[in-house]
């Protein structure tokens, strides 16, 4: 890296890599909203000679073509593929959205790499969501490297930032994290900004010039080698004190020279394993020019520092019903096994899913199974276990807005598949006689609702399908049918993400919606003991109605339910119409008694009542029971009980006081606190759900993106009388 001869970009973008797990390079970039790293993707595109210098793929169209959503939110919302080749070697880079909401995208392509990019702007700094994310890559091993980008603003410091990234990712090991090239400054401007314009090899004590637009190698003056010799002996240490050969730095602490291939081969053994981290720069190439700046040093990390397929774990894999398979890793003649990492729909071709290929060789127009966890558990009713055989399509590999048929696809690599109709994602893709099922990657849990309703006649026809569609391409959108306040809610990770779903119903599946205020599911209770009769007597031509009930009814402790007591003596009621009774009661508690909510926790006695020997009936005692239940209610307070969430948040502790603080203003009540490592704390609590309604979105910008939080259904209890009444008189007026 770095020593290497500068080598032709377009005949190294030309070589056509192996078709060879070894030959394959997939990696995720990771970085906050506007660190560049779509900019970064296309400067590596035009390095690689995928893309020519106005930045056009060659059959048309930009490595950097966005969808319409993405032109009018001004980001990146999604998840997207672009394959380079560099050096014989096929590099997958997954460009990843940096927005908080969606990191169900980041996930998705955490999971589809080998080795994570963390992009880091040189103006910007780094953020608390890159720190987590570091963080989720550390706990799994995945190798990683810094990349320092927007080194043309006038108040960047390379040098600063590197000892930032140190901080901020070396917690464990600062010396882990180093740079790997110095700035190569040109002449000061008018302004006294004086521009990098190369880099200094730290390793190879080479100077890389691309001022001229494309890079060119020459060697230092011996008045810049003192320049860069304490950065470069400290490099040395940090590769040596990961090297596998133990005896290295005692000999290099003796005084011997180590050579520099030994260093770099040590080197790209250590990033490969995870237990170092270069920190090196790019920035695009200048119109006109052929290569951005770093860009050629930042491949050469990539293809010969960065692990192949083959040296990665695979995730866990089952049989469908559960017992555990062993499969060799990585292996094209091995059994199928592929996972399906995004679901998009495209208008021309339709559903195309994205495809990592973990065993075996994924080819077109042969039938595979298709199986899934389902998310039934995490409330997606409409999501369980499923499983079904579908043919495989056309494959190909996404650039821009195009797509380039493939005739297969090995283990190690990624394709997208068309027209998988059945297939969410996050299934498994496997053999059809030899179903297999991967463990599933952990994602986030959506917590801000959004209550929609069909805009028309015409709407409502087409709503289901269209929420139907958008569910199963976004692991991380819940769709709710809240049988208690009869509301379609949509959940999601934030405002953004809520926009963006919106704007997929309209102009994806032609569905208009209207946002509406979203309601919890509230409950009513009896405040005190109660008794009411129930009159039902109706005579007229032919069989009348007749039925009479007497009631008590008490309140029970929370979680009670409704029981139903028969106290009935001497037959006042017949025995086959007290069951009737029960059910007329059961059907006005589910109705509501007050503002037309459940009523729960209460005990029924039936203590009395008169019945006809011809007029009495079933239908006629089920209306009396209700009448008997609503006299009672009216004859005695009535609470209305609200659900109460258990939320547990996960804050850095600069935050924490300002945490609980909004906490409380929440009618939360804080029930304690817990240190965590990594100097945060888990704050737990109990806060009405109704004042949560909008908290993903309250404490992001609380603690600047660096909390998270969750929340889970602990009880119905009593709402203060001012907000009781307050809906109360909303009910009323909506009547």
């Amino acid at each position: 890296m770095g020593d290497k001869a500068n080598a032709h970009p377009g005949a190294a973008g030309r070589a056509t890599a192996a078709d060879h797990p070894a030959s394959v390079r997939n990696v995720v970039l990771v970085g906050h909203s506007g660190s560049g790293k779509t900019t970064l993707v296309e400067a590596l595109a035009l390095t690689a000679g995928a893309v020519n210098r106005a930045g056009r793929v060659e059959d048309g169209g930009t490595v950097s073509d966005y969808d319409d959503i993405e032109h009018r939110q001004q980001r990146s919302v999604q998840l997207s593929l672009v394959p380079v080749e560099w050096d014989g070697i096929k590099v997958n880079l997954l460009d990843t959205p940096g927005y908080a909401d969606f990191v169900g995208e980041l996930r998705a392509g955490l999971r589809a790499a080998d080795a994570a990019l963390f992009v880091v702007s040189a103006s910007d700094g780094v953020d608390g969501s890159t720190r987590m994310v570091w963080e989720e890559c550390a706990a799994v091993g995945m190798p990683r490297a810094i990349v320092v980008t927007h080194l043309e603003a006038a108040r960047a410091d390379y040098d600063e930032m590197a000892r930032i990234c140190a901080e901020a990712f070396g917690s464990d090991d600062p010396d882990a994290v180093l740079p790997l090239y110095l700035p190569l400054h040109g002449p000061q401007g008018p302004d006294g900004h004086a521009p990098v314009t190369g880099l200094i090899g730290l390793l190879s004590q080479k100077l890389f010039d691309y001022s001229s637009g494309e890079r060119k190698e020459s060697e230092p003056g011996e008045d810049q080698l003192p320049l860069i010799e304490e950065a470069r002996n400290r490099l040395i240490e940090g590769i040596i004190a990961e090297s596998e050969d133990e005896t290295l730095m005692d000999r290099y602490l003796g005084g011997e020279q180590v050579d520099v291939k030994t260093l770099i081969e040590d080197l790209e053994r250590a990033v490969a394993h995870g237990v170092f981290f270069p920190v090196l720069a790019a920035a695009p190439a200048a119109e006109g020019s052929r290569q951005g700046l770093g860009t050629i040093e930042l491949l050469e990390l990539v293809t010969r520092g960065f692990p192949t397929p083959l040296e990665r774990e695979a995730p866990r894999v089952t049989t469908v019903d559960g017992k555990p398979r062993e499969l060799k890793l990585c292996d094209p003649n091995g059994p199928l096994v592929a996972e399906v990492v995004k679901t998009a729909s495209d208008p021309y071709v339709g559903r195309v899913s994205l495809v990592r290929v973990f065993s075996g060789t994924l080819r077109p127009d042969e039938t595979v199974h298709v199986s899934g966890h389902g998310l039934a558990d995490r409330g997606h009713e409409d999501r369980a276990l499923h499983e079904a055989d579908e043919r495989i399509g056309a494959l190909s590999r996404p650039f821009g807005k195009q797509q380039r048929v493939l005739t297969h696809a090995i283990a190690g690599d990624l394709a997208c598949v068309a027209k998988l109709n059945r297939a969410e994602t996050g299934d498994t893709l496997s053999a059809k006689d030899d179903p297999l099922l991967m463990e599933p990657w952990q994602m986030p849990d959506p917590l801000l609702p959004l209550a929609i309703q069909a805009h028309s006649k015409a709407d409502e026809d087409k709503l289901s399908q269209g929420l139907s569609r958008l569910v199963a391409e976004d692991p991380t959108m819940r769709l709710e049918q809240n049988q208690d306040t009869h509301q379609v809610v949509l959940w999601c990770l934030g405002e953004a993400h809520a926009d963006v779903a919106l704007e997929r119903l309209r102009s994806r599946y032609g569905v208009q919606v209207d946002v509406v205020p979203h309601k919890v599911s509230l409950r009513e209770t009896f405040a005190d003991k109660s008794g009411g009769r129930g009159r039902h007597v109706k005579q007229s031509g032919g069989h009348g109605q007749y039925a009479i009930c007497e009631i008590e009814v008490e309140p029970l402790p929370g979680g009670s339910g409704i029981e139903f007591v028969d106290k009935v003596v001497g037959g006042a009621v017949p025995r086959q119409f007290i069951p009737s009774v029960e059910k007329g009661v059961r059907a006005q508690a589910a109705k509501g008694v007050a503002a037309g909510h459940p009523l729960i926790d209460i005990r029924v006695t039936l203590l009395d009542g008169k019945a006809h020997s011809v007029d009495s009936s079933d239908a006629a005692f089920q209306t009396a029971g209700a009448l008997a239940l609503r006299e009672a209610a009216a004859d005695t307070r009535i609470h209305l009980l609200e659900p109460v969430a258990e939320v547990s948040v996960l804050v850095g502790d600069d935050y924490v006081g300002a945490v609980m603080s909004d906490l409380s203003g929440r009618r939360g009540r804080v029930l304690g606190t817990e240190q965590t490592s990594g100097g945060r704390t888990l704050i737990k609590a109990e806060v009405p759900e109704i004042e949560i309604g909008r908290y993903t979105v309250d404490l992001r910008s609380l603690s600047h993106g660096t909390a998270r939080f969750s929340r889970s259904y602990a009880r119905h209890e009593p709402m203060p009388p001012q907000i009781a009444e307050r809906i109360r008189e909303e009910a009323r007026d909506a009547s």
